[in-house]
């Protein structure tokens, strides 16, 4: 008599939410990975088949969680929109994010910058942008015949995907990232100072308008002051003439 023997399920493959590595290394890195995600995020706000995410690990191959990285930011197009652990290439129908920032800080290390490289080009990224805020180098690669290839000129490069330009700026703002609309990606304290200016504008409009609804109102009760003067005189000049006769 036979025995069939059923085998056991192995372990469960765990996927972690965390590498246990920092987001950021310093305050500047951590504000410009912010202000770069945040901006794609608000770029893509209308439409809910484009997933935007910062610092979140993305998981190439089911089974294998050791091959994993977590981009600064990456944008996932044909994905939804919602919360996620981890982004599991396999559960997101086999896309692989197709825009990816990386953000350096002085801790990078090169042979880290190139592992993050490789993985990109060879799980499907098809463009990636580098930006070292301490001295304002951006560096883009775009996928071609051969992989990722690197575009000869970033000045004033707009991203086939996003529709974004690329502008030198100024001081701490080295880089400035100009969305289709012609709007500048903004920190969330220079979207603040940017609507308090603008309640402001709004403000000194409707004093304007005021001013110059009293002025015309001034204008009127003059007008009508004259008016009546000009009866009463009408009306004294009659009754003196009546006099006369």
């Amino acid at each position: 008599m036979s025995t069939t023997v059923t085998p056991s399920p192995g372990p469960e493959i765990e996927y972690p939410d965390c590498d246990g590595q920092p987001m950021s290394d310093n305050t500047l890195q951590f504000k410009w990975i912010v202000t770069i995600k945040e901006g794609l995020e608000a770029l893509f706000r209308n439409n809910p088949d484009v997933f935007v995410a910062g610092d979140l690990l993305w998981y190439a191959e089911e089974g294998k969680p050791k091959i994993r990285t977590a981009p600064d930011a990456m944008v996932a197009f044909g994905r939804p929109k919602g919360y996620r652990g981890s982004y599991k290439q396999w559960v997101e129908g086999g896309i692989a994010p197709q825009v990816v920032f990386e953000v350096l800080s002085p801790g990078n290390r090169q042979s880290e910058l190139i592992r993050k490289f490789r993985f990109y080009d060879r799980y499907g990224v098809e463009e990636y942008y580098v930006y070292n805020p301490d001295n304002g180098d951006l560096a883009g690669w775009l996928r071609g015949d051969s992989g990722l290839e690197e575009v000869a000129k970033m000045k004033g490069y707009t991203s086939p995907r996003l529709g974004v330009r690329f502008k030198p700026g100024e001081g701490s703002d080295r880089l400035r990232i100009i969305a289709p609309d012609g709007q500048r990606f903004l920190t969330y304290v220079e979207l603040m100072e940017a609507r308090e200016a603008e309640r402001l504008r709004a403000q000194a409009a409707d004093q304007r308008v005021e001013a110059e609804r009293q002025r015309t109102e001034a204008e009127r009760q003059r007008a009508e002051a004259e008016r009546q003067r000009a009866e009463r005189l009408a009306a004294r000049l009659r009754e003196l003439g009546e006099q006369l006769d």
